[in-house]
């Protein structure tokens, strides 16, 4: 079943809140900006993460220094998921987040 634009906005809408959420409640120095629909975590180190929408594809995309990953809903597993290797946005940016601040994050919200 394909989302529909409403529940594509909703899902994405979710997923950033859960996850400003997660890092305000967390030790780690980030700046997080939220700025119509594109979230931007920057590092002590000046490295950014940003999360944004991607309407017409219905995608969620990440883009951090190790690259730019695309990622589908699945309604099945209700889980973001990279169109290149399946893997969850759980875990790919919990390594992303990880390797920024040397902490765990327990993302299982997203």
């Amino acid at each position: 079943m394909s989302l529909s634009n409403s529940q594509f906005h909703d899902l994405v809408d979710a997923t950033q809140r859960h996850l400003e959420d997660i890092l305000d409640d967390s030790d780690a120095d980030i700046d997080i900006e939220n700025s119509a629909g594109i979230l931007t975590l920057t590092f002590e180190n000046r490295n950014q993460v940003i999360i944004t929408r991607q309407e017409p594809l219905k995608q969620l995309w990440l883009a951090d220094r190790s690259g730019g990953f695309h990622f589908d809903y699945d309604n099945s597993a209700e889980q973001w998921r990279c169109d290149a290797n399946q893997r969850t946005l759980t875990d790919m940016l919990g390594e992303i987040l990880q390797a920024h601040t040397q902490l765990s994050f327990d993302l299982t919200q997203l």
